[in-house]
């Protein structure tokens, strides 16, 4: 009797987890696929090419580094291919703020910089978790991701969406394949509405 309580205990819990983990999910699935909807503008993005050398739980980009755990195969594999790395980032937070800012006062004095770019620099952070979002569609030759990105500086987690795209790629070719024959096509900011 006590056995079949705690049974029946243990799957209630799990299906009320389960329901709770789906509604969440379903939630944020939403919000990502109506930013992919409204935001979306495919742009090809060079890959890295300057040195990249990969020691441990981190990988140089000529004199910029972004931390990785060994175990996150596709994160590894993504910045060991170049498709992501830090001046990247730094171009795409400067070409944010440009773009989004209504502050003229702030871009006048960004133009005055004698490097710009500085006040954007992405360095030492630590890129995690990269997820495929199959729900954003079953094309074989683009894949969707996202990411996190932890900047100890700032104390903060930033989470990108982004876009990669081989063209020769169907349905068997495998996720290590397609990430070292793809190219960034798509690079976001994932908003946290």
């Amino acid at each position: 009797m006590r056995r079949q309580f705690s049974f029946i205990l243990l799957l209630s819990l799990s299906i009320a987890t389960f329901g709770q983990k789906k509604e969440t999910s379903s939630s944020k699935e939403k919000a990502i696929t109506e930013q992919f909807k409204n935001e979306y503008k495919k742009k090809t993005y060079p890959r890295f090419e300057g040195k990249i050398v990969v020691k441990d739980t981190q990988i140089q980009f000529d004199d910029k580094t972004i931390l990785y755990d060994k175990s996150d195969k596709v994160t590894s594999l993504i910045l060991q291919q170049g498709l992501i790395y830090p001046q990247l980032l730094t171009d795409y937070q400067m070409e944010k703020f440009i773009e989004e800012s209504t502050d003229k006062t702030q871009k006048r004095f960004l133009r005055l910089q004698k490097n710009p770019r500085a006040g954007f620099d992405v360095n030492n952070v630590k890129l995690s978790n990269t997820t495929e979002l199959t729900f954003l569609g079953s094309n074989p030759k683009a894949k969707r991701f996202r990411i996190t990105c932890k900047d100890n500086k700032l104390g903060n987690l930033i989470q990108y969406l982004f876009e990669l795209t081989n063209k020769n790629a169907s349905k068997e070719t495998t996720m290590e394949e397609f990430i070292k024959n793809s190219t960034l096509t798509y690079l976001q900011q994932q908003r946290m509405d």
